[in-house]
């Protein structure tokens, strides 16, 4: 992902190009979600291997959200309710990130001290 984003400012061109999807969207809806599966399947294989089932299952959930709703206005409100909160919701980035500063205590960890001897 890094890659693609320093190509992207390298060249100055939008990763998508608005115009062109808008136009296919418009004149072949079936071609424009063929090729809008395609996109994102090219980008997850791009992604660390370990990651890849978890944004499947994200795309899949995003998928069912578009698909169960009964327009794209209410399918964009829906997601953009996701992203927020998965980033301000419980468990989510910014209590994550308020929580990188504390320190954890579980429990009651006790540890038995071995005295070392010094060698000469």
């Amino acid at each position: 992902m890094p890659e693609l984003q320093k190509e992207q400012q390298k060249t100055r061109k939008p990763l998508v190009d608005f115009d062109s999807w808008s136009k296919l969207a418009r004149s072949d809806p079936e071609a424009f979600e063929a090729r809008r599966a395609q996109v994102i399947e090219q980008m997850i294989q791009r992604m660390p291997a370990d990651k890849r089932q978890r944004m499947r299952c994200l795309q899949w959930k995003i998928d069912q959200v578009r698909a169960r709703a009964s327009n794209p206005l209410s399918a964009c409100i829906k997601l953009s309710d996701m992203m927020w909160d998965s980033l301000a919701g419980p468990g989510g980035l910014r209590e994550v990130l308020d929580g990188l500063g504390q320190p954890t205590r579980t429990g009651s960890a006790r540890a038995r001290v071995l005295k070392l001897k010094r060698v000469p």
